[in-house]
């Protein structure tokens, strides 16, 4: 019996979005759109300009809610949820123009992405009481190995802002899962980066992907970043679905080249 309750839970999306639309007067930017994502798996989602893409990872963060659809995240919905509680749920995302505290030191910026799991209360904090330092030093602890695994501890002490763009990216990424995610989100990771950083990007994903036991889903232009690391994809067009399956099927789909690609 254990083992049939182990292959059930196994079966379970860790992403799954059932006729998911949006209405912004009458314009439907998502209409009907349906995907599902098994967990570790990396999926992208792809389409032209203005096809709809961010205002699905939107719905799925919480900053819009659908007019009608549902998303249920490793078997919860959390449809229309507010951004702070699907965050706890599990879901973190990065964004296409870098979103640090660029004022701010590399290691703080990791911290901020911990404050879901402090455990003093703000008067602990003012006070300076003793839960509050141990709590500091547990984050601080936490913060550093991150930082280590993306190959950043060496600036913790850093302003964010005088990282160089890649080292950026992968802070931001760090940041992402410091709030300990079940799904990660990334908006155009690749987005202004040349060859060199866009090669070492995806082997930064694969090894988020394969070390966190993480199911990632991202949005991207760059064809040979999608090809290289997305298992399957969702084509988006007018806010509706236009083509969805294994990667090579869809990129060579007649359909999609007209459409996306423009050939």
């Amino acid at each position: 019996m254990a083992e049939n309750i182990k292959v059930a839970e196994n079966t379970v999306p860790m992403l799954e979005v059932k006729s998911l639309s949006i209405q912004f007067g009458g314009l439907h930017a998502v209409d009907g759109l349906n995907m599902k994502i098994r967990k570790g798996q990396l999926y992208g989602l792809i389409g032209p300009n203005g096809a709809g893409k961010t205002t699905v990872f939107n719905m799925l963060t919480g900053v819009y809610k659908p007019t009608s659809g549902v998303i249920m995240l490793d078997g919860e919905n959390i449809t229309g949820k507010p951004a702070i509680v699907i965050n706890r749920a599990g879901i973190a995302r990065t964004f296409q123009n870098i979103r640090l505290f660029k004022n701010m030191s590399v290691l703080d910026n990791v911290k901020a992405g911990l404050h879901n799991h402090t455990k003093y209360t703000a008067i602990e904090g003012v006070l300076r009481l003793p839960r509050y330092f141990k709590e500091e030093k547990r984050t601080t602890e936490k913060a550093m190995e991150l930082l280590k695994v993306f190959e950043l501890d060496g600036e913790a002490e850093h302003l964010a802002a005088n990282l160089p763009y890649g080292k950026q990216r992968k802070l931001e990424i760090a940041r992402a899962l410091a709030t300990d995610p079940k799904l990660l989100l990334l908006d155009e990771p690749a987005a202004g980066m040349n060859p060199n950083e866009t090669a070492e990007l995806m082997q930064t994903i694969h090894f988020v992907r394969d070390s966190f036991d993480m199911t990632i889903l991202l949005i991207e232009h760059d064809m040979k970043l999608v090809s290289g690391i997305c298992e399957e994809l969702t084509v988006l067009n007018f806010g509706q679905e236009l083509a969805q399956g294994e990667t090579s099927a869809v990129l060579n789909d007649p359909k999609v080249i007209t459409a996306y690609l423009g050939e």
